[in-house]
């Protein structure tokens, strides 16, 4: 905020900030203070609850809406990225063609597209006025990228089993985390469905997930490097849930947050002489393009899921739908070729469910509580 306050305080002097006038002073404004004061910048936010004109059933339909959107989205991306990454362009009867093995490229495009898509339709549908500081968006956008390498990083110095455990653990990362970041409160019967899920998930995931053939030795350095993807996917998820305590919609969220990855990542592939490599390639080949474009529409399609799951249930419940994303892909591939799931695999859904099944009894009990708190007023009799 120095640097901020110091570049304020010299066009103040040219006179560019005077009274709003200038061209300088809508940028500064925007980019260093926002247009309005967060709603609670020193109150620590409560438990999420839901407005008073919703009720129970909408509120878990919206859920249900969220979860299958996040689903559908992102196992088609997996499927086409795949695709798209294993796939031979220009092949000839004479030539076996070439392979796109740049997925930072993929990455940007990704963000690029779904910048587009954010743009137009701010400018399109009216948004609420936009209060937040542009700087603070760059805040999510650096620790997505930093967890995404240390994702990719820790996968060459970590077994199998330690990445399951690790991935299928987040939730409570997540939680405490958002003690930090947002000093959200929880009760404890969300950390121990929380803990339930994390248990039932490794269970699946590790006696019904094939393990790779040449798994690593898991590493000082690559539980280091697992450590740093937990902590920094776990703040990026509670920052943007803090940055919607300034009553923005989650298509704002997601223009800020993609214009500072795209500025990240073309940065990044400009230092590795990357950016017109892939351009080129994508010159060669028009379906690259075409599967390209397909694949960046899921993404987009995907972080509208994700942005309005965080702004209406908070970035735990995102985190949960994530977490079982993973057991729903292998159990989809189970149904589908018929494999076999173990005594373990099977123990470990029923631990899941019974522990979805616990958190929503006992938050629909907890409700009922505040129901009954509220005082009712009593009639007032005339004397």
């Amino acid at each position: 905020m120095v640097p901020g306050y110091l570049l304020v305080q010299y066009f103040r002097r040219k006179n560019y900030l005077e009274t709003g006038r200038g061209l300088c002073f809508p940028l500064v404004k925007a980019c260093v203070f926002g247009n309005e004061p967060k709603a609670s910048d020193e109150v620590p936010l409560a438990p999420r609850t839901e407005p008073a004109e919703t009720t129970p059933t909408w509120q878990a339909l919206k859920l249900l809406f969220c979860a299958v959107g996040l689903q559908v989205s992102y196992l088609t991306w997996g499927v086409l990225q795949e695709r798209v990454m294993t796939r031979n362009y220009g092949a000839t009867a004479t030539w076996a063609g070439e392979r796109f093995t740049d997925s930072q490229f993929l990455v940007l495009m990704n963000r690029v597209l779904a910048l587009i898509v954010a743009g137009v339709y701010c400018l399109l549908c009216k948004q609420p006025r936009h209060g937040a500081p542009m700087y603070r968006y760059s805040f999510a956008s650096l620790s997505n990228v930093l967890s995404s390498w240390c994702q990719y990083e820790a996968l060459k110095f970590v077994s199998f089993p330690t990445q399951v455990l690790a991935k299928a653990s987040k939730v409570i990362p997540v939680m405490l985390m958002g003690k930090l970041v947002s000093r959200r409160s929880y009760e404890y019967w969300e950390y121990l469905t929380a803990g339930l899920i994390s248990i039932g998930v490794s269970m699946f995931l590790l006696s019904s997930g094939p393990e790779p053939r040449s798994s690593p030795a898991t590493t000082v350095s690559g539980l280091i490097l697992l450590a740093g993807y937990i902590a920094f996917d776990s703040f990026t998820s509670n920052w943007q849930d803090a940055l919607f305590a300034y009553k923005m919609s989650s298509v704002q969220m997601m223009f800020g947050v993609n214009f500072f990855s795209c500025l990240f990542t073309v940065g990044s592939l400009l230092e590795q002489g990357a950016l017109l490599e892939g351009t080129r390639f994508m010159g060669r080949h028009s379906e690259f393009a075409a599967h390209a474009l397909l694949l960046s529409v899921c993404s987009a399609c995907g972080q509208l899921f994700i942005f309005y799951t965080i702004g209406q249930f908070g970035a735990a419940v995102f985190t949960i739908i994530m977490t079982l994303r993973q057991a729903f892909a292998i159990l989809l591939s189970c149904l589908l070729y018929g494999h076999t799931i173990t005594v373990v695999g099977g123990l470990g859904v029923a631990v899941v469910f019974a522990a979805l099944l616990l958190r929503v009894y006992a938050r629909g009990r907890l409700k009922q509580r505040g129901k009954k708190a509220v005082p009712v007023e009593s009639p007032v009799q005339k004397v």
